[in-house]
């Protein structure tokens, strides 16, 4: 199976701002530009999956609708961290005791009281299991840097806590709009 991972363009936010699993939307200019630049890089009839939020669902549906896809599906595994009380405020703003705590503890700590990344790594890891379960040649995934790095650590043959901790350590390079190709 090809998949053809995608990372949602730019969001409405203020710089600065921690906003994991808060529903923004897209830019337009930036949903329109990175539409029309991944149209050619992508298979046609292909099945389609996206995170339900609008950043990346927005984009999805009009991939969907430009490549004539099989079907899409809004998937809730694929959808960004959650970073609870730490959701829609300045990074600079969460004390630093916090952040500290979390560097200290990649995998297992709750930032905010929300999610932790080995929670994400399951969720993440349930839905790529159930994905290589089936007769899909091509795949594209519309979803978030967090999410596209687990992907990727998935193709290593890592268990669940090793994919949390290589996705945590591995340096946040997933540009908005970025396509990533894996052929599993």
């Amino acid at each position: 199976m090809r998949l053809y991972l995608i990372r949602h363009p730019r969001p409405i936010v203020a710089p600065n701002l921690c906003y994991g699993r808060t529903d923004l939307e897209a830019d337009a200019e930036a949903l329109a530009s990175t539409s029309a630049a991944l149209l050619p890089l992508l298979p046609r009839n292909a099945r389609l999956f996206s995170s339900p939020l609008r950043r990346c669902a927005d984009l999805a549906d009009s991939l969907a609708q430009e490549l004539d896809c099989i079907s899409i599906t809004h998937d809730e595994r694929l959808r960004e961290m959650y970073f609870g009380t730490w959701e829609m405020q300045p990074w600079d703003a969460i004390a630093r005791t916090d952040i500290d705590a979390w560097a200290n503890d990649m995998t297992d700590y709750r930032p905010g009281g929300g999610e932790s990344v080995l929670e994400v790594a399951q969720r993440v890891r349930d839905f790529r299991d159930e994905l290589a379960g089936t007769e899909i040649d091509h795949a594209i995934v519309v979803c978030h840097a967090g999410t596209i790095r687990l992907l990727a650590a998935c193709e290593h043959g890592l268990s669940v806590p090793e994919m949390a901790l290589y996705a945590a350590q591995k340096p946040h390079q997933i540009g908005y709009g970025e396509l990533l190709i894996l052929d599993c």
